[in-house]
């Protein structure tokens, strides 16, 4: 869809291989960065190095982001995320099986651009995916270069 990554935050390994299958079938052929723990997301965003981004300089196009993680949790990275300049802008989709309305609200609050419960069932997941993948990655506009001060 386009050539930046997508960045996967994700634990369950089963959620893991589900959504990138559901990528994949949906020709969604950015690469999948995947990171299985919020400590490991933090410091794959915000480790900047001299002019972005530690190993490629550059910010994924979309983050999938799931609440409940080891370490840091969901919403703590997205608090993270929010306040720093080169990631204030980043879509952030929360990708997760939560229903609670407690989590919903906070994502909001913490500037979540979209909330998404995960389906169960995997046609339904796949078409969510899909929807997601044309939405973000294709169809919105994004700020210009990030949003990033200059």
């Amino acid at each position: 869809m386009n050539g930046k990554a997508i960045l996967l935050v994700e634990d369950d390994a089963d959620d893991e291989a589900l959504t990138l299958r559901a990528l994949r079938k949906n020709n969604v052929l950015n690469e999948v960065v995947v990171k299985r723990d919020g400590a490991q997301a933090i410091e794959y965003l915000l480790a900047l190095h001299g002019e972005g981004i530690k190993g490629t300089g550059v910010l994924p196009a979309l983050v999938l982001l799931d609440l409940k993680l080891p370490k840091v949790d969901g919403l703590e990275v997205l608090r993270r995320l929010r306040a720093g300049a080169e990631t204030r802008m980043l879509p952030v989709v929360v990708l997760t099986s939560s229903t609670e309305e407690q989590d919903i609200l906070k994502s909001y609050n913490l500037g979540a651009n979209s909330y998404v419960r995960k389906p169960v069932d995997f046609d339904q997941f796949l078409e969510a995916v899909r929807q997601l993948g044309l939405y973000w990655l294709v169809l919105n506009v994004g700020p210009p270069s990030r949003g990033v001060p200059r």
